[in-house]
């Protein structure tokens, strides 16, 4: 063995897709280059202006090394915007490919279009997906239950630096080897060594491994908030509908995120240490695979789907300007849809061989799981009916989240007949179905709640203008893009396919193309509404804090809040306690006394512990086993040093706690209230004039 193997494993020249381009320029090739070169080129530039504004010190003291629910939660979703972006690129290439490969070659071979489905997958999902409500339940959740933080913010740090670290692992495969070709799921044996003994099988194992860590964290540190750390009076059925959903995504995370890791760590002990855990041979039974990936995968998109829930819940009540009908309902809804999450996963394999009884019983269990998401969509229209609803862009989303919702949902229940998926399981009509439901179930779902809690956060409201561009973007281009792929799955054309061979289909995939590009002019409408928004910020501040007329406990501070939240911890006695402090014109008032506020200090452990595993497990796939053991021991030496370290909190005196609160109860006395129908004028400060 060389000194360079050594040093760098199964790392030579040819790795690295500049070379590639360079010793086959191909246009699948250069392709390839290009994405690696925008990756490293975005970090340079990025590394660059970070130095040239000399903001090193404050983002690493301020940001990169807070434990504050609050910070933590904008960087999740920071992280998620940057992937969001690749993500979006990729599905523009991927529906390019097939517009243009009809009876050629296309834009990108087939290996390459096999890594783009599979990281683009990967991405949404893990990365994308599962951050977004992450970051939002972070921010959103401890505020509505009255809490200073989370029940573990150093946990909370390391769950946030392990999914950047898996995040940082999905870049490296751009430019240093190359991704899977195996699909997001990973099915074995297109992940198995005798199949595929490259990287990309390696990067996929060890990015999804350290988000499902993270992910697994978040869940209990979650649950455990909720449970504990209510504020007094805080009932159960008090709970703001969105901190019920967190509360059951948490759950979901702890009991559905485990098969995914023990799935990832057989299919690597396969890969490293020639056990057969899922090959052909030797006793291996690749359906053992997909049983622990879809034990995790259908839930999983109940994780994705409930946070939004919440968002929609609060959205259409402050929107409608009325209590939001049928929370009991509601309630029962959530709770049935995490428990039957965990009875429908085998509708993901209707076609391998079970028998039918074993079928029916999955498909009806596909068909009830729709009966608590109606419901929901039913309490919604009756929240809206008879109410004042304003047309803001959060509540743009959640309507056009209804009518398109409801659309897969429909196709969802076809899906569940098991004839009729054993005719279209594996085509386009599949995946039309898939986006259906995620992409106004998910994404729709975070934009309204980073545009209706945006302003708690920074202080200032985003431009509405800009808003509605960005929900005429996102509504007609999902339409556009995954409507003709019903059609097309429905003549049969195959998922993942490279290369189509009827001419007749042409049109349909232009206009599939046009959907993507039009997606992605949506995203691109979000970061010109973000620079717009930050110029125009001294029009919009809303420094009291409510600025639509809500609700829930958040919106009773300054925004942004403290960061310790609540000067004093509030006195629940019944559901929507702000709104009614605003009614009985108890708001906005002095506590009768201020205490000092203990607060975790900053600390730099969670990024040690996540990219030290980071670098162990990078080093797992390139075989540089110097470095795997060198972040292995970095990730735990810091867990094990930290633990003996007693100093970790700070005081705020209950003097700075107490001027602080007075600054802010003098700017609401001084603002003017004002209407609903003026809160997207430059007279809103946040403090709603209150309206029965």
């Amino acid at each position: 063995m060389t000194i360079w193997h050594i040093l760098l494993g199964r790392l030579t020249w040819s790795s690295l897709a500049f070379v590639r381009a360079w010793r086959d320029p191909t246009l699948s090739e250069l392709i390839g280059a290009a994405a690696a070169a925008i990756a490293v080129g975005g970090a340079v530039v990025l590394f660059g202006l970070l130095t040239y504004l000399r903001a090193w010190r404050y983002l690493w003291s301020e940001w990169l090394t807070s434990l504050d629910h609050k910070r933590i939660g904008i960087m999740y979703m920071v992280f998620a915007g940057v992937m969001l972006a690749r993500a979006l690129i990729e599905a523009v290439v991927i529906r390019t490919q097939q517009a243009i490969a009809i009876n050629n070659q296309g834009i990108v071979g087939p290996e390459h279009f096999a890594e783009l489905f599979s990281t683009h997958g990967t991405i949404m999902v893990f990365f994308v997906g599962m951050p977004l409500l992450i970051g939002l339940m972070n921010y959103v959740m401890p505020l509505q239950i009255g809490s200073r933080d989370v029940a573990f913010p150093y946990l909370n740090s390391i769950s946030l630096w392990l999914t950047i670290g898996g995040g940082i692992m999905m870049m490296a495969s751009l430019v240093v080897g190359k991704f899977s070709t195996g699909g997001w799921s990973g099915y074995p044996p297109y992940t198995e060594l005798a199949f595929n003994g490259g990287v990309g099988p390696d990067y996929w194992i060890w990015s999804v491994s350290l988000s499902s860590l993270g992910a697994l964290m978040t869940g209990i540190n979650f649950a455990v908030t909720i449970y504990k750390f209510r504020a007094p009076g805080m009932t159960w059925m008090r709970l703001p509908l969105f901190t019920w959903t967190s509360l059951c995504t948490s759950i979901l995370m702890i009991f559905a995120v485990p098969p995914l890791t023990i799935a990832t760590l057989m299919l690597a002990a396969d890969r490293y240490l020639g056990m057969h855990f899922f090959t052909n041979d030797l006793g291996g039974n690749m359906m053992n695979f997909v049983n622990l990936f879809w034990l995790f995968g259908h839930p999983e998109v109940y994780i994705l789907i409930l946070p939004p829930f919440g968002v929609y819940s609060e959205v259409v009540s402050a929107y409608s300007s009325k209590e939001l009908y049928g929370y009991t309902s509601l309630v029962i809804a959530t709770m049935a849809i995490a428990i039957l999450s965990f009875t429908v996963w085998l509708h993901h394999f209707f076609t391998m061989g079970q028998s039918a009884p074993i079928n029916a019983f999955f498909g009806i269990a596909t068909m009830l799981i729709g009966i608590p998401t109606g419901v929901k969509i039913y309490d919604w229209i009756w929240t809206m009916f008879w109410g004042e609803v304003r047309l803001n862009t959060a509540m743009l989303f959640s309507i056009g989240f209804m009518v398109t919702f409801v659309i897969g949902g429909m196709s969802g229940i076809i899906l569940a007949t098991p004839p009729v998926d054993y005719m279209v399981h594996n085509t386009l009509f599949l995946i039309a179905h898939f986006h259906n439901m995620l992409i106004p179930g998910m994404l729709y779902g975070v934009i309204a709640g980073y545009y209706y809690w945006f302003p708690k956060a920074f202080g200032f409201r985003l431009s509405e203008k800009w808003g509605r561009r960005t929900f005429f973007c996102f509504f007609v281009g999902f339409y556009l893009a995954f409507m003709p792929l019903y059609v097309m799955g429905l003549g049969g054309v195959a998922r993942r396919s490279q290369e189509l061979f009827d001419p007749t289909l042409r049109p349909w995939t232009i206009v599939a193309e046009i959907g993507a590009l039009l997606l992605f002019t949506g995203l691109a409408c979000i970061f010109i509404q973000l620079y717009v928004s930050i110029k125009q910020r001294h029009q919009t501040r809303v420094p009291v804090g409510d600025p639509w007329d809500a609700r829930g406990l958040e919106w009773s501070m300054s925004a942004p809040p403290p960061e310790y939240n609540f000067a004093v911890i509030p006195q629940v006695s019944r559901r929507d306690a702000f709104y009614w402090r605003k009614k009985y014109d108890g708001a906005y008032r002095p506590a009768d006394h201020y205490r000092d506020i203990e607060l975790p200090k900053n600390s730099m452990c969670g990024i040690l512990v996540g990219m030290g595993l980071t670098a162990c497990f990078f080093g797992f796939v390139w075989h540089i086993w110097w470095l795997a053991f060198l972040g292995f021991a970095v990730a735990f030496g810091t867990a094990v040093v930290r633990s003996f370290n007693r100093d970790v909190n700070r005081v705020i005196p209950a003097a700075e706690v107490a001027a602080h609160d007075r600054r802010w109860l003098d700017r609401a006395a001084a603002a003017r209230p004002i209407p609903r129908h003026l809160e997207l004028t430059p007279e809103n400060e946040g403090l709603a004039k209150w309206q029965g």
